[in-house]
């Protein structure tokens, strides 16, 4: 697709932003992340808070990430990556496949605010340490109970795919692959001993999470300066005492 797309979110975190980093990147899209520009240039955070002022006719953004496309000022990670599937041929063609497409993604973000939510359990606006009591709790319920149920639903989606080809949905990459895989790998930085004892027992993820990053273009955006590494500000923060013992 031609048209230049330009993505608005937080320049120091990967967070949900990366969820349609990845899909514009596989897709091969042309685009701007606009907030990684200088200040000078129109970027940094001030450009993502520019945004989120803005009303496009009375639909005024709630928060980042952002994408604007032509006249479109999308929000919602997945909103965004069910607009950007069919463009970037990211998804099936079939309005079913994209409906279980957009399904999928919507169990992804129920998924990712779990995971957030063992370090942050009471409230965003409190640090980690004014409520670690309440997040070691948490945690191991997440750890015990709720991932197993995640990455077991997800193993059978793969099991079940009657296209087969270790894909999510259809029998090629679809934006789905790529959240899922990310959503492991983000997982697997913040509690590495709990999915290496999880990820041997979920065989079709475990190999979804080895291919994904093999896709060719993926793999160059993997190699360059532009993948955010995982850190203790975003979304997936390693904290050993929340992992398995």
């Amino acid at each position: 697709m031609n048209r230049r797309h330009e993505l608005y979110y937080w320049p120091h975190i990967p967070g949900r932003g990366e969820y349609v980093r990845l899909a514009l990147e596989a897709g091969g899209a042309e685009y701007v992340d606009v907030a990684r520009l200088p200040e000078a240039e129109g970027g940094g955070r001030t450009a993502v808070q520019r945004m989120m002022e803005k009303s496009a006719r009375g639909r005024a953004p709630f928060a980042p990430p952002i994408l604007k496309s032509g006249r479109l000022v999308i929000c919602q990670t997945a909103n965004i990556l069910q607009y950007l599937g069919p463009r970037l041929a990211l998804v099936p063609n079939a309005a079913a496949d994209r409906l279980w497409a957009h399904q999928l993604q919507l169990l992804v973000a129920d998924l990712v605010v779990e995971a957030h939510d063992t370090h942050h359990p009471i409230a965003k606006s409190l640090y980690y340490e004014d409520q670690k009591a309440e997040s070691l709790r948490r945690a191991e319920n997440f750890r015990t109970l709720r991932l197993p149920k995640f990455l077991g639903y997800f193993e059978r989606v793969l099991r079940e795919n009657p296209a087969g080809d270790g894909a999510l949905v259809g029998g090629t990459l679809s934006y789905v692959d790529l959240s899922v895989w990310h959503t492991v790998a983000g997982l697997e930085y913040a509690f590495p001993r709990a999915m290496a004892r999880l990820l041997g027992a979920h065989p079709k993820l475990a190999a979804l999470s080895r291919h994904v990053p093999g896709h060719p273009r993926l793999a160059a955006y993997l190699a360059s300066s532009r993948r955010l590494p995982f850190n203790q500000h975003g979304l997936f923060r390693h904290y050993p005492e929340l992992d398995d013992e």
